[in-house]
C-alpha cells in the first residue's frame, strides 16, 4: 500500500522518543559511564534467581490467575498491613502487574474519560501524561519549586476544578529524591476529602528511603486509602527491572474497575517469577535492608563529590541524586548533559525534560544504584570539571 494514501491523526502528536532512550543511545555510542537510567548494574540475589529456576522446573509455566498468584497477593497484603497498618484483601484488592507502569496505565484507563482533568506534579516520570492523553484526559500541571522540590498545598488547591477526576503523586519522588512528610499527606487528604477524585500513589521506591525517615504510603491515611491505587515495583526493590514485576493495591470498588481493564490488557503476569517472589518475600529483611544498602551508596557517592564544584542536598529517597552545577557553568542542562557524554563519557539526565515548559533548574540527575567502581569513575570525572 502506498503510505501516502493512508491518512490518520496521531493520538499522541507531541510525544517524542523518551529521553531515557535518547540519552541511553548516546551513552552507548560514546561508551559513556551510564548514571542516567534508573537500573542497577549489579546482579540480583542468587537466592531469588534460584527460586525462579525452581518454579520453572516445578512446572509453573502456564497462565497464572488473572489477578496474580494468590500466594503472592497474600504476602503483599501481609507486608502492607505490617508496614502501614492497612489491610487489603488478597482476593479482591491486590493485583499483580507488569511493573508499576502498567498498574498506573491501567488505573488511568479505568477511570479517566474524555474531558477529565488529571493533576500531575512536575517534574514527573514520563509515563503519566501519555496515559492520560490516550484516554482523552487533560494533564493539569503543578510545578514543584526549584529550591527544595516541595509542594505549596494552598497553591496546589487552585489546580482542582469540577473536571478533576484524578491526582497522581510519587513518593519517594523521581527525579528529585524528596519524600512526602506526614504533614504533606494530611494536607493532601484534607484537600481531596469530600470529593470524587481518585488518587494514584506511585510508590515504586517505597523501600529506598534514608536517614531513618519513614515512607508515608497513601495506604496509611484512611480517606486517602479509600480513593487510592497504590502502585509498587518488585523490579526496583530487588534489582530486577527487566522482569517488569509490580503490584497494585486498592479498595474493592476501585479494583473491580481496574481488573476489567487489566484482564484484557495483559490478562496475567509471569507465573514462575510470581511463585519465586512469594517465597522470597517471606524474609522481610530482603526488602527492609534496602534502605541501609542504598544509603551507603548515596553517602559514598556524595563523599567523593565533596571535592567537586557541584552543590547538592542528600537525596531523601530513591536511588537518584540531583546536583546543582551553577558553580561550573550557566549552560542549559540538556547541553551540559550532552557535553558530559560526548566529551567526558559520563551520562546523566537533564531535569528540564520533566518540568513544566522545560524549566531549567541547572541540575542533573545521577543514578547511584551502581557498583562501587562505577561510582568512583563517575566521581573522578565530576571532580575534574
Amino acid at each position: 500500500m502506498n503510505s501516502n494514501t493512508f491518512l490518520f491523526t496521531s493520538k499522541l502528536p507531541n510525544v517524542k522518543t523518551t529521553i531515557f532512550t535518547t540519552v541511553g543511545n548516546l551513552a552507548r555510542e560514546h561508551k559513556a559511564i551510564d548514571l542516567s537510567q534508573g537500573f542497577p548494574n549489579f546482579g540480583a540475589d542468587p537466592k531469588l534467581l534460584n527460586l525462579v529456576d525452581d518454579a520453572i522446573k516445578s512446572g509453573h509455566n502456564q497462565y497464572a490467575a488473572m489477578p496474580g498468584y494468590y500466594g503472592l497477593r497474600e504476602i503483599i497484603s501481609q507486608k502492607i498491613d505490617r508496614l502501614h497498618g492497612r489491610t487489603y484483601h488478597p482476593e479482591t484488592e491486590i493485583t499483580v502487574t507488569v511493573g508499576a507502569t502498567q498498574a498506573i496505565y491501567t488505573a488511568v484507563t479505568a477511570f479517566v474519560r474524555p474531558g477529565d482533568e488529571v493533576i500531575v506534579i512536575k517534574p514527573a516520570y514520563d509515563c503519566y501524561e501519555p496515559a492520560i492523553e490516550l484516554n482523552g484526559g487533560t494533564p493539569v500541571y503543578y510545578q514543584l519549586n526549584k529550591v527544595n522540590y516541595s509542594v505549596d498545598w494552598e497553591d496546589f488547591k487552585t489546580k482542582i476544578t469540577k473536571k478533576t477526576r484524578m491526582v497522581i503523586i510519587n513518593t519517594p519522588h523521581n527525579p528529585s529524591g524528596t519524600i512526602f512528610s506526614i504533614e504533606d499527606m494530611h494536607q493532601l487528604q484534607e484537600i481531596l476529602r469530600n470529593t470524587n477524585i481518585v488518587l494514584i500513589s506511585d510508590e515504586v521506591y517505597e523501600h529506598i528511603i534514608f536517614d531513618d525517615a519513614e515512607h508515608q504510603s497513601a495506604s496509611r491515611f484512611k480517606d486517602l486509602a479509600s480513593r487510592s491505587f497504590i502502585c509498587a515495583s518488585f523490579g526496583k526493590t530487588f534489582h530486577v527491572t527487566g522482569w517488569k514485576m509490580g503490584y497494585c493495591a486498592a479498595p474493592k470498588t476501585l479494583m473491580d474497575e481496574f481488573r476489567k481493564v487489566h484482564q484484557f490488557a495483559v490478562f496475567c503476569v509471569d507465573h514462575p517469577v510470581q511463585r519465586a517472589l512469594a517465597k522470597y518475600l517471606q524474609n522481610e529483611n530482603h526488602y527492609l535492608d534496602l534502605n541501609e544498602f542504598y544509603q551507603q551508596k548515596r553517602d559514598y557517592f556524595l563523599k567523593m563529590l565533596k571535592e567537586s564544584r557541584f552543590k547538592f542536598k542528600p537525596s531523601q529517597g530513591t536511588y537518584f541524586q540531583l546536583v546543582d552545577y551553577t558553580n561550573i557553568t550557566q549552560e542549559g542542562d540538556e547541553d551540559l548533559s550532552k557535553r558530559l557524554i560526548v566529551d567526558h563519557q559520563l551520562a546523566s539526565i537533564a531535569i528540564s525534560s520533566f518540568n513544566v515548559n522545560h524549566r531549567d533548574d541547572k541540575v542533573l540527575r545521577f543514578c547511584f544504584a551502581k557498583k562501587k567502581e562505577t561510582l568512583e569513575k563517575a566521581a573522578d570525572i565530576l571532580c575534574s570539571l
